[in-house]
């Protein structure tokens, strides 16, 4: 046990280093997001590069895991499991809920679209290209068709996070729609599964036990989001009570860790259950937060993740399949960016909107290594084409983060319709300082009279520095616009609490003015400069350069 923790604790010390250098220089140098550096730093730090040479007495640090689909050791896989779900989770908390359920049915229309496709094309291909697959029903074919179904919900959530996307049109059917394809993949893994288990024995396809594992799976996440939605405001209304956002922010986590494994319990991958934690909790006034806290620690965690699903890339097993390899990932790309993309036309979004959705489904990831694991571990597939899986999530994982920042590059929005905003009942007060240093002072003091009052504050992005303020339902919009012709705080609210937010900011502008009037009866800024100096240049010049100096600083 004490060599086994030595290892792991070396690992991820190793890991944190490499992803942070390999990240930053893809991201200051390359202009790449830094997902992409950690999944190489992952692969060159693997078993099957650097990790496998032997460092003196410790062996390898990366060392091989034979009889196992996944090369790295339980523990290290452990780890980077605990990864996914601080980022799924983190994921879930910036997604925008009402939009999410708006974009719901559209979500809906892809991830069908893209499903469908795939599978039709990776098993097509299969059949083409394969001289040892015959049939479109053979396992082998069945398998790698399912292996295109799937979409790395992980990967895509960190760029869509990255690029603070993740409450666009766009980058909420993304995923709905990738978490719908994961859904659907391991219902048709059970299906192949099923199928893979009739051409061994001679048997029958169980579709009672098929259609009970697609249920469960099913109802698990739709009977979550339900009930996550209905109960996150009174959770949070009752853990309020102890005054400790920290313990607000641990307990929360702790309640995406137990979801994430009932959500595997009942057979859908732990990063879904983690999602719907996070999504449940983003609309109540402690998300941001929470977020903010669990973001610090998974800083420490999330990098695992990504090197650990680069470790996964044997390099040596793809030399006999890689010009297969490439044709499957080329027509798995196919299948899910015109799969989703095109449908993505038909349900309101515009090209632009199109490209960017199908280059959002592009990523394959964990669940793509689940399907072909349970294949390689059936004897459906052989280790050759259990590399061709392998490849296709690799070139995925690689292509798909520029893709996806090169589609929203260009600001405009994506969807065809004029998004509908309930501003009807919205009022702004603005008022105008002599000064920049005023309005902080103003706005400092307007966020200490709200947190005394229970209000949790929030930034938001925009064209001007922009905060939400946040009790339960009650949300406070305070911006500045700050120019050498105006120096502007605008404070925006719902008609029903405009006269508390009146209130707030005449107690805030007296307690200004009170600060104003102290500063009139204090002694001349200039003076007090000059007399500082004066005291300075005292005690360490000479008499003629004291006098000097003295008469310089008065004049």
């Amino acid at each position: 046990m004490s060599e086994t923790m030595m290892m792991l604790v070396i690992q991820f010390g190793i890991i944190l280093i490499a992803t942070n250098f390999v990240g930053n220089l893809f991201v200051k140098r390359l202009k790449q997001p830094k997902v992409l550096g950690e999944l190489i730093a992952g692969m060159i730090i693997g078993p099957y590069l650097l990790g496998a040479i032997p460092v003196g007495a410790l062996g390898p640090i990366f060392p091989l895991v034979a009889g196992s689909t996944v090369p790295v050791s339980p523990v290290l896989y452990g780890v980077s499991t605990i990864g996914s779900i601080f980022l799924l989770f983190q994921s879930g908390l910036e997604t925008d809920l009402p939009t999410f359920i708006k974009f719901s049915g559209k979500a809906s229309v892809v991830g069908f679209g893209g499903v469908i496709v795939s599978f039709i094309l990776g098993d097509l291909i299969t059949v083409l290209l394969n001289p040892n697959v015959t049939s479109f029903m053979a396992p082998e074919a069945l398998f790698l068709g399912t292996v295109c179904t799937a979409t790395s919900i992980g990967i895509t959530a960190r760029i869509l996070g990255e690029t603070k996307k993740m409450s666009t049109p766009e980058g909420v059917t993304i995923m709905a729609a990738a978490v719908l394809d994961d859904v659907i993949s391991i219902v048709l893994l059970s299906v192949v599964v099923g199928i893979a288990t009739l051409e061994g024995t001679g048997g029958s396809i169980e579709w009672g036990r098929i259609g009970i594992v697609a249920a469960k799976a099913i109802g698990f996440w739709a009977i979550c989001m339900v009930l996550g939605i209905i109960l996150a405001p009174h959770f949070t209304k009752s853990m309020k009570r102890f005054e400790s956002i920290g313990m607000i922010a641990t307990v929360s986590f702790g309640i995406a860790l137990v979801l994430a494994g009932l959500s595997e319990m009942a057979g859908l991958a732990m990063i879904i259950g983690a999602y719907i934690a996070g999504l449940s909790l983003s609309q109540t006034d402690v998300a941001y937060a929470v977020g903010q806290r669990t973001k610090r620690a998974g800083d420490y965690f999330i990098p695992v993740f990504f090197a650990v699903m680069g470790m996964m890339v044997n390099f040596s097993a793809m030399k006999s399949v890689l010009g297969f390899a490439l044709i499957f990932a080329l027509v798995a790309f196919a299948g899910k960016f015109f799969g989703c993309g095109i449908p993505a036309l038909f349900v309101g979004f515009n090209k632009r909107g199109a490209a960017r959705i199908g280059a959002g489904m592009l990523p394959r990831g964990e669940v793509t290594l689940i399907v072909a694991g349970i294949g390689l571990a059936s004897g459906a597939i052989e280790a050759d084409m259990f590399g061709v899986a392998v490849m296709t999530m690799l070139l995925a994982s690689i292509a798909s983060p520029p893709l996806l920042i090169k589609a929203f590059k260009n600001g405009e929005s994506g969807y065809s319709k004029k998004l509908k905003m309930d501003d009807e009942d919205i009022m702004s007060i603005e008022l105008d300082f002599p000064s920049k240093y005023a309005i902080e002072f103003v706005k400092e003091t307007v966020f200490d009279g709200f947190i005394q009052e229970g209000y949790f504050v929030s930034t938001v992005d925009g064209n001007y520095p922009t905060w939400n303020l946040r009790k339960e339902n009650t949300i406070i919009t305070l911006s500045t616009e700050l120019s050498e012709e105006k120096n502007k705080l605008v404070v925006s609210c719902n008609k029903k609490d405009e006269q508390f937010v009146r209130l707030m900011i005449v107690e805030t502008l007296a307690d200004f003015n009170s600060f104003a009037d102290s500063l009139s009866i204090m002694q001349s800024p200039d003076m007090m400069c000059s007399q500082l100096m004066i005291d300075m240049f005292k005690s360490s010049k000479g008499e003629t350069e004291k006098k000097e100096v003295i008469e310089g600083t008065k004049k």
